[in-house]
């Protein structure tokens, strides 16, 4: 079969960015800067983004223009006969569909929060009413599969329609349009009266700050959110890999996709912290951020129904825009797999990641008696520690070992392909680093991180 290519290179770049581009970077991000410490943790976070991230994803593109497939079959491609590397091409394929299964419910949430900032649910509420808001949305069973199974049917129908015309064309106008919004979003809260404190605790760096909560835990936390934030370790840049042609190095196309995953990271920042600042909300309120503080924001501020929707409208693409291109790469798996047509591979696989995605939407309600980490957890943290902390760092750490070691496909191979074409290459003087020192890395913030989960 023919593999499909993208129309662009524009194209190619915003669906990575897309896949990248998700609720890590709008949700995540904001409240660990604010966990953290503010301008310093975002200093790190950018040093770590250009030492890990780009190198890996480098590796990842490389990967799966070299092999032309996904990740279920580019090892056969590529690996040296008898060798069994191919093992982690299925784990990759595996935790696609294991990030989908909590991914999916989390951009309802998205979805229902639009609609009901649209339609003024949140008008009149005090902080208390909001947040009790939130829980009966977590309570309500029906709307939670509703919600999920829309997110679902959206993802699948879109990716049944063609590479090209389906999800290249979507996504390109997903991504033009929550620029746009976060833009006009960035701007009105940076002139919100109040603000200027939000915008220098999110911008200049403070020792004080940094002593408060401690160096090595902000070290630490800034490698995660890089490494997380740009959905390394499963394969799915390899795929939007197996789409292009060579006309373009690929470590330039890393830089490029990375810079607008921070783009959108540090955007989504200087929306939210001069409005917490301006009306008072705890910057280091952790993950309930977005959706029990800032519905008490857009109630405080003139046209805020309209901010409000606008903002939800940029929380649902940006997670659409990951749903989206993770849903191709399985899609891509389980053609390589089993041969079967697009349309086929949509429809069988929408049924499939609806029942699996059950679990995670009933966990807050007809299942919450199960409790995996012990009180107050649901399947959505038990879902989200195999990805983010197993899966991720472990799958990466497999990619810098095959793409560097001649037990794998070796360094040669791999540099020949991520250099063919016009643009930044891998150099010579890299080796030393890609092969010693980053895989060092990641195996420390795989230890670390399971070590700190457990603490």
């Amino acid at each position: 079969m023919k593999r499909e290519r993208l129309g662009s290179r524009l194209g190619f770049i915003l669906l990575s960015a897309g896949c990248a581009i998700g609720i890590g970077n709008v949700w995540k991000f904001p409240y660990m800067v604010g966990q953290n410490g503010g301008g310093l943790f975002v200093l790190i976070y950018l040093f770590f983004l250009i030492v890990m991230g780009v190198p890996v994803m480098t590796m990842e593109f490389s990967l799966g223009r070299a092999s032309q497939k996904s990740p279920a079959k580019m090892y056969q491609e590529l690996e040296p006969k008898g060798s069994k590397w191919h093992w982690h091409g299925y784990v990759a394929v595996i935790g696609n569909y294991i990030l989908m299964m909590f991914y999916t419910t989390v951009c309802g949430w998205m979805l229902r929060y639009f609609v009901d900032t649209a339609k003024g649910d949140f008008i009149g509420l005090n902080a208390d009413g909001v947040g009790q808001h939130f829980n009966s949305m977590l309570g309500d069973a029906g709307m939670q599969v509703l919600y999920m199974a829309i997110t679902v049917a959206i993802g699948f129908i879109v990716c049944s329609v063609g590479l090209q015309k389906g999800l290249e064309k979507i996504t390109k106008f997903m991504m033009i349009a929550l620029l746009i919004i976060m833009v006009a979003l960035a701007v009105n809260s940076i002139f919100m009266d109040g603000g200027e404190e939000g915008l220098a605790f999110y911008l200049l760096p403070s020792v004080e700050r940094l002593h408060e909560v401690g160096l090595a835990n902000v070290i630490v936390a800034a490698m995660n959110q890089a490494f997380f934030t740009l959905s390394l370790g499963m394969g799915a840049m390899a795929i939007f890999g197996s789409y292009i042609n060579k006309d373009r190095a690929l470590m330039g196309e890393a830089v490029n996709v990375a810079l607008l995953d921070t783009f959108v990271a540090l955007a989504s920042g200087l929306i939210i912290f001069p409005a917490c600042f301006a009306y008072g909300v705890e910057v280091n309120s952790g993950p309930p951020l977005i959706f029990i503080t800032l519905p008490n924001i857009f109630n405080h501020i003139p046209l805020g129904r309209l901010w409000g929707s606008l903002f939800f409208v940029f929380m649902s693409f940006a997670a659409l825009s990951t749903v989206l291109t993770v849903f191709e790469g399985i899609i891509a798996c389980t053609i390589d797999m089993f041969g079967w047509s697009r349309k086929k591979s949509c429809l069988i696989n929408g049924i499939l990641m609806f029942i699996l995605s059950l679990p995670c939407a009933l966990g807050f309600n007809v299942l919450s008696s199960f409790q995996p980490f012990g009180e107050g957890t649901t399947v959505l943290d038990l879902e989200d520690f195999i990805v983010s902390n197993v899966i991720l760092p472990l799958g990466s750490l497999a990619f810098i070992l095959f793409c560097t070691t001649k037990k794998g496909w070796g360094w040669q191979n791999f540099t020949t392909e991520a250099n063919s074409g016009k643009g930044l290459n891998v150099q010579k003087w890299m080796r030393f680093y890609m092969s010693y020192i980053l895989p060092v890395i990641v195996a420390i913030l795989f230890v670390v991180g399971i070590y700190n989960f457990f603490r």
